[in-house]
């Protein structure tokens, strides 16, 4: 089961203003072959489907911890698309026979339309054409060194995906949420390729990064390598999933001190609080009566 913390894995500013550009090329790490739903699903489904976990328990303790890591990874992809896509304003009366969100979107190439026309000027399980997430992106063989191997090229391939994002957005925005990323996968890599080692013998550690450019490199990453976070793997529960303690151990692969297991999930930071659409229909055009129940509901549930 899963306990849910209403704040993001790490604080985020709000964009200064809508940026549907960016929000394309971020919407492909939701919904794109190596998106985060891609690596959830996956070590999720392989922790539903692991054998023999009482003898394997590491191995397992580590796929399904770093499973619901990722379900606060995608949480983040999208609450920065939200916020990219905020204050996007009607230019023109519907009633008018204006078409008032025609410009906002039709220079954000892909998703871009998208965004408005089926969805809530949000994330969608989509990627950056607006083509749905597929379930047959998820692979799960049964095979551990297998599927452990195949997490590792995941979340490299993953990297080289959000470098190539980084490189089409300079919006601080989605820089930050990318910077965080980068450290965070670098994390899940690594403890694959020490998952492997144990396995088999092989250091795969020697093959990262992959690509070859350095967090250090990234100027949005560097505030979380001096706060250590590339060397700490979260345990996602207050009484399981201690086994991780076995595989991740050791030194950074950087030298700049050992590996921990942190109890329980990063402070983060608070979620965004963003305002309707009303000519988009979200929540509604006349919105009033909506906002007074859920008002009453909630002085009801405060008293």
């Amino acid at each position: 089961m899963f306990l849910r913390i209403d704040r993001l894995q790490v604080e985020m500013p709000m964009p200064t203003q809508p940026d549907p550009s960016a929000a394309a090329a971020v919407q492909e790490l939701m919904g794109g072959r190596f998106g985060e739903m891609t690596t959830l699903n996956t070590y999720m489904y392989q922790s539903f489907n692991f054998r023999q976990r009482d003898k394997l328990r590491p191995f397992y303790a580590l796929i399904a911890n770093i499973a619901t890591e990722e379900l606060g990874h995608i949480e983040l992809v999208g609450a920065t698309v939200n916020a990219l896509l905020h204050g996007v304003a009607p230019k023109g009366d519907t009633g008018k026979g204006e078409a008032p969100f025609a410009d906002p979107f039709k220079t954000a190439a892909g998703a871009g339309p998208n965004f408005h026309i089926n969805g809530p000027h949000g994330i969608m399980a989509a990627n950056a054409l607006g083509q749905p997430w597929r379930g047959d992106y998820i692979f799960n063989s049964g095979n551990l060194i297998l599927d452990l191997l195949h997490n590792f090229f995941l979340e490299n391939g993953a990297r080289t995906v959000k470098l190539r994002v980084y490189q089409m957005t300079d919006n601080p925005a989605a820089r930050r949420m990318l910077g965080y990323l980068f450290t965070r996968g670098g994390v899940h890599a690594e403890a694959y390729a020490r998952a492997l080692e144990k396995l088999t013998g092989v250091d795969m550690k020697k093959m990262l990064p992959i690509p070859n450019i350095r967090a250090e490199e990234i100027p949005e990453s560097r505030k979380f390598l001096e706060e250590g976070s590339h060397r700490r793997l979260y345990r996602f529960s207050t009484t399981d999933y201690d086994e991780i303690r076995g595989i991740w151990q050791g030194q950074a692969l950087d030298g700049s001190g050992p590996l921990e297991v942190t109890d329980g999930p990063p402070q983060g930071g608070p979620q965004y609080q963003l305002e309707g659409v009303a000519q988009a229909f979200i929540p509604d055009y006349h919105p009033e009566e909506i906002l007074e129940i859920a008002q009453k509901l909630y002085q009801k549930a405060s008293g």
